[in-house]
């Protein structure tokens, strides 16, 4: 079965796909972003904080970590946290940021470079796969992981966007 994806053409698509993609997710996801450098995981993220009504700048956490975002409270989720473990050294690195007690019913962990512990993180939700078209600046996205199946139907309509 081939599986669909989201194609954006685009910086400013991918950041509409990750506004839209927060009607995928729910208070209490842990969401990993896999992909290679500059593949568009930070530049989603900022889409997503916007669908969340972030009113910060959102930065790249690559030096600091993780950041934590205040929203308005759409669809319960009161909480955007940002991580990046692209420099961790190792798994003690992840384990003191405990990512495990940002989970909180009221937010939402975004994980970039995740693939790398996603055990440390406890249950991961959906991951989203970045593949950049190296001919051109698109790249596809693709929503995989345990909750994908019961929110086939979400997924399938972000997809068709």
């Amino acid at each position: 079965m081939v599986r669909p994806v989201r194609r954006c053409g685009s910086d400013e698509e991918t950041q509409r796909a990750g506004e839209e993609f927060v009607h995928l997710v729910r208070a209490g996801d842990v969401v990993i972003l896999n992909g290679p450098l500059g593949a568009g995981k930070t530049t989603f993220v900022k889409g997503l904080a916007r669908g969340l009504g972030v009113r910060e700048r959102v930065v790249s956490p690559t030096f600091t970590m993780v950041r934590d975002y205040a929203t308005d409270g759409r669809g319960g989720i009161t909480h955007l946290h940002h991580a990046d473990v692209y420099r961790a050294s190792g798994p003690g690195d992840i384990l003191d940021l405990d990512l495990h007690e940002w989970r909180e019913e009221s937010a939402l962990v975004v994980v970039e470079w995740g693939e790398r512990a996603a055990d440390l993180f406890g249950e991961v939700n959906l991951t989203v796969n970045f593949t950049p078209d190296d001919s051109t600046e698109a790249r596809d996205l693709e929503v995989v992981g345990p909750e994908s199946l019961a929110r086939s139907g979400e997924i399938a309509h972000w997809e068709g966007r």
